[in-house]
């Protein structure tokens, strides 16, 4: 009998953890305070309104589900009730968050898929072939994931692979691993990725498959992907572009947000000769700061043996296996994506040409997930409008739930296979 498994150490995460408890300590606990000053008579006392006369008071429903007055408007709200209501709902859920964190931490849940065969490396990058062996050889399609995160998205677990479900309908698809950016990938620009290692393993492919090769991009990917495509059509036979963005303005208000804390990360990336992994998360955290304490509340509910949570603890080792940038990296996207919005004013530059969607011509399929918060749709949509003849199909799925939710599958996974099946 095989021996067991070891049980993994604790995990760190959900990082960076010192923000998330804070914000979930702020939110839920501070609701008190809050309630003591809502009442009829504290505008009085600070001197800012005439005492009226006391009007009826009438049923509140607290935001955080802990008071459910009656149905009759004529019952009157307890104030000292609903101030007790509102401390216990605050404190239930902060309890559940910490709940939550603590079983993901110890869960016995780790990793354990094989990678496949490596065929060819560079520094730290590999080309990984998950081409089921003896199968008939079908098209080639090279997956070109985000620099920022491990590239076994694509590969989480054996439910949820997309390469290993396109390997087994006929495709052979092959992941260029970023791996992390040490040595000199540690000064490495967006050219160097792209007309390096991103070029090698398209021209390695295209040379084995003996013609073009579909090329894949998601996320980030899916710009250095576009680059790719436009630099070397006759490699690539299919451009795939999955929630991928290009108009990096189109949410101005985010757009703003990052304006104004750009010179701060500017400093952060000269000191620390890059992006490190946990300002990067908590980049995406600022889109919806409570979006981890939901989730973890939501896990503390959960049997910790059954199914969903460990494809919640799945999905949450790789969210918290992130990867830092390269320092040039980080200031080309932020300064020149983020701040100068490049790419749709054709201001984007790889080895001196600049990037422009419209002169891609290879045949384009745009994937877009109505529910991204990470990728705006509308700056998605940009690219589709940009690039001749490119298709468009949207799925009502979020930025990662495209690639690993219960509905990608039959949502995302099938119509990009269709696509390079020509069908």
């Amino acid at each position: 009998m095989a021996a067991p498994l070891p049980v993994p150490p604790s995990r760190l995460g959900p990082r960076p953890l010192p923000l998330h408890l804070l914000s979930c300590w702020n939110f839920y606990l501070s609701s008190l305070p809050a309630s003591l000053l809502w009442s009829n008579g504290w505008p009085i006392l600070k001197g800012l309104l005439p005492p009226p006369a006391p009007p009826p008071l009438v049923p509140f429903p607290n935001p955080l589900g802990g008071l459910t007055p009656g149905a009759g408007a004529s019952e009157a709200l307890d104030p000292l009730a609903f101030v007790q209501a509102v401390e216990q709902a605050g404190r239930r859920r902060l309890s559940a968050f910490l709940t939550g964190v603590q079983r993901y931490q110890g869960h016995d849940y780790r990793r354990d898929l094989p990678d496949p065969p490596v065929i060819a490396r560079w520094g730290d990058v590999r080309l990984l072939d998950y081409g089921a062996p003896g199968a008939a050889e079908g098209p080639v399609l090279l997956c070109v994931p985000s620099l920022i995160n491990r590239a076994y998205i694509l590969d989480l677990t054996h439910e949820r692979s997309f390469l290993r479900w396109l390997a087994g309908q006929g495709v052979r698809p092959l992941l260029l691993d970023w791996g992390t950016p040490v040595g000199e990938a540690a000064d490495f620009t967006l050219t160097d990725y792209i007309e390096g290692p991103l070029f090698d393993a398209l021209a390695l492919a295209s040379a084995r498959s003996g013609g073009a090769v579909g090329l894949l991009g998601y996320c980030m990917g899916g710009l250095l992907a576009l680059a790719a495509a436009q630099r070397h059509p006759t490699l690539v036979s299919h451009l795939l572009l999955l929630a991928t963005p290009w108009d990096f303005h189109s949410d101005a208000a985010q757009a703003r947000r990052l304006a104004a804390g750009l010179p701060s990360l500017l400093q952060v990336i000269d000191r620390q000769n890059g992006l490190p992994i946990d300002v990067i998360q908590t980049l995406f955290a600022a889109l919806d700061p409570l979006q981890i304490a939901r989730k973890f509340e939501a896990f503390s509910r959960l049997a910790p043996d059954s199914a969903a949570a460990r494809a919640f603890v799945a999905l949450e080792d790789w969210l918290n296996d992130g990867v830092p940038l390269a320092a040039p990296v980080a200031r080309e996207c932020l300064s020149g994506w983020y701040r100068d919005n490049a790419p749709p004013l054709g201001r984007w530059r790889i080895a001196g040409r600049a990037v422009r969607a419209e002169a891609v011509t290879v045949p384009t399929l745009a994937l877009i997930p109505e529910g991204d918060r990470i990728v705006p749709p509308a700056s998605a949509r940009a690219l589709v409008e940009a690039v001749p003849g490119a298709a468009m199909h949207t799925v009502p799925l979020g930025h990662i739930g495209m690639m690993v939710g219960g509905r990608a599958p039959a949502q995302v996974w099938e119509p990009i296979r269709a696509f390079l099946m020509g069908k």
